[in-house]
This record gives C-alpha cells, structure tokens and sequence, in this order.
C-alpha cells in the first residue's frame, strides 16, 4: 500500500501544477490583449508625429542634412527584458541577437579605425540584467519591468531622464533600444531602434513620401522648438512602444512555455493514473487470491 501512497501524492502534486499552469495561461491571455492594445493606440500618435516631422522638412529641407548617419563613439542602449521566468529562451535570444549587432559595430570601427568606448547599458528586467552580466557587460542601471499597463508611463519616464543625464553629460551620442517585438500568434522576434539620433533613412523616407493632400502646411513657430517638441515625443513614443511590445512578447512567451508545460503534465497524470489503476488491481487481486487461498485451506 505504500506504493500506492506515493502514486497518490504525485498525482495529487501533479494536478497542483496543473491548476498553476492554468491559471497563469489566463493571465498571460489577459495581459496580452492588454498590452497589444496599447501598442495600436499607439499608430494614431506615431502617424501624427511622422506628418509634423514631414512638415518640418517640407518647409525646411536641411534639417535632413544636419542627420547624416554617424559611427557611434558614446553608445548607450536600453534593453527591455523580464523579471519573471518560465518564457522560455525570452531574455537569451535578446542579449543574442544585441551580440551580433555589436560585433558587427565593433567590425565596422575596426575598419574606419574609429575608437568605440564600451557601451552603457540601462536594463530593464533583473533576468535580462544577469544575462547581459553573464555575457560579460557592465550594466550601469537596471529597472523593474512593470507589472500592469499603468506601470508603462512612470518606467519611461524614469528611462527618460537617465537617458537625458547620459546624454547631458555626453556620456552618449547614440541611442539603441533592443526588445522582443511580436510577430503573429505566440512568436516574437528582436528587433532594434535607433532612438537617437533619429535614424537618417526614416527621414529620408519621409522626405519622400509624397504630402496627402493639394495644400502643404505651413509652420508658423520657431522650428528649432517644433524639431525639440516633435523629438520629445518621438523619444517617449518609441521607449512606450518598446516597452508594450515587449511585455506582449513576454507574455506571449510564458503562454507558450504554459502550453508545452500543461501537454506535459497531461502526459505526466496519465502515466501516473494508468500507474496507480495497475497498483490497485494487482492490490485487489492479491487480497482475493489470499482469501481465495485461505478457504481452500478451511474447507476439509
């Protein structure tokens, strides 16, 4: 009966974890929806932002030339990853594909025979944190993610003001921010932003892209404070949407990670049960062959 005992507390175990696994399934749907909805409301605000830029070069085509790509001397980069696990290979793809894109800086300098200093990292997420420490960076701040949409705006706001002191200090002359993005169902991928400064080819995009309308508007203020007031919000906008696309990612990630867990556990209960019956039959049917044996033995 002993053996029996144990086969009861694994499945008992076993149907714990699975009420786990269930209920974190539900919260990773829940905040998925959340998340991704955040990142759409966002295509409004962005497109607006993309049409006041276009405006600014329309009346003043060299603002164009003063953004000529440069080769970062002072790089900082902002890395969006988790504090939470069980999402899989989340954090390490991420510090992966940020590893290649350095090598490829670091070939690139070695070329020019520029002088790149090591770059200065703000990560956000203590897990992401420890794997860039593991991949032997020096991470100069590390922030919690958020646990609630609420939580977006406050964090950027921090992210803002360090990254404003770096750059007052000239401490950095670029900006890379790296975050899983979503691709479709429960699959993301990295991606990278050049926050600052703003990236030459999607300006010169927008240079071209023709005006919607017969009439072209005119800028009637200062357009040194309409390019600071445009830059502002195109820095808060593109640190919020890297944050919200990576918490969908995330979650997106553990609702996988739930999945292969739950199918496991499901194999895992019905080895057990299958286990437990075979125990209890054979229990059964030595206690009826003993008392069949001992009737035998009575009977004269």
């Amino acid at each position: 009966m002993k053996t029996l005992e144990s086969l009861q507390r694994k499945i008992s175990t076993a149907d714990d974890l699975q009420s786990i696994v269930k209920m974190m399934k539900s919260l990773a749907v829940v905040n998925i929806h959340q998340y991704e909805d955040a990142v759409l409301s966002l295509a409004d605000h962005s497109q607006v932002l993309a049409m006041a830029m276009q405006v600014l070069m329309i009346n003043l085509p060299g603002v164009l030339s003063t953004q000529k790509p440069g080769v970062p001397q002072c790089l900082g980069i902002v890395i969006f990853g988790s504090d939470q696990g069980m999402c899989g290979r989340f954090n390490p793809q991420l510090v992966e594909f940020m590893n290649r894109r350095l090598e490829r800086l670091y070939r690139f300098q070695a070329r020019s025979e520029a002088e790149l200093k090591s770059p200065t990292f703000l990560a956000v997420g203590s897990r992401v944190g420890d794997s860039l420490t593991a991949a032997g960076y020096e991470v100069n701040q590390c922030l919690s993610v958020p646990c609630s949409l609420g939580g977006i705006t406050p964090l950027i706001q921090q992210i803002v003001l360090q990254l404003e002191s770096w750059r007052q200090k000239s401490q950095v002359d670029h900006i890379w921010v790296f975050h899983n993005r979503p691709t479709g169902g429960m699959m993301s991928s990295p991606t990278l932003l050049q926050l600052f400064p703003l990236s030459y080819l999607y300006l010169k995009q927008l240079e071209q892209k023709p005006w919607p309308a017969r009439c072209r508007p005119q800028v009637m203020m200062d357009y040194e404070r309409l390019f600071t007031a445009i830059f502002q919000q195109h820095f808060f906008s593109g640190l919020y949407r890297a944050c919200a696309e990576s918490l969908a990612s995330e979650n997106a990630s553990r609702l996988a990670a739930m999945q292969v867990a739950e199918k496991n556990i499901d194999e895992r209960l019905q080895t057990l049960r299958v286990a437990y019956q075979q125990q209890r039959q054979d229990a059964i049917t030595e206690e009826l062959l003993d008392i069949v044996s001992g009737f035998e033995a009575l009977d004269p």
